[in-house]
């Protein structure tokens, strides 16, 4: 067992389904979508993720936004869509209102 559990009681530990990840499913085929990843945590965290950078975060009512990889591509956004469930207009309006946090997540 790894340090990091060393001193935990094993019957305390719950590691089952600590993190769900998915790829995102293509409206048309119903595939997979590459490198573009909706991670749910344990405790009700969801994370975007589009190929190694964390582009959003929807933790306890509030949302981060990563400052320079929230609107990097068309695909980044294109899915960002679909994780937040609101086209870019919104998203930028929110931004500027403060109900969403930019922030650096990479």
């Amino acid at each position: 067992m790894s340090t990091l559990f060393e001193n935990i009681n094993k019957n305390d530990l719950e590691l089952n389904n600590l993190a769900k990840v998915e790829n995102f499913k293509s409206s048309r085929s119903g595939n997979p979508i590459a490198n573009q990843f909706r991670i749910t945590l344990q405790n009700g965290t969801e994370i975007f993720q589009s190929y190694n950078s964390i582009i959003a975060v929807k933790v306890n009512g509030l949302t981060f936004l990563d400052r320079t990889c929230w609107n990097y591509s068309n695909t980044t956004s294109r899915y960002r869509k679909e994780f937040l469930n609101e086209d870019t207009k919104t998203t930028k309006q929110k931004i500027k209102d403060d109900v969403y946090v930019l922030m650096d997540l990479n």
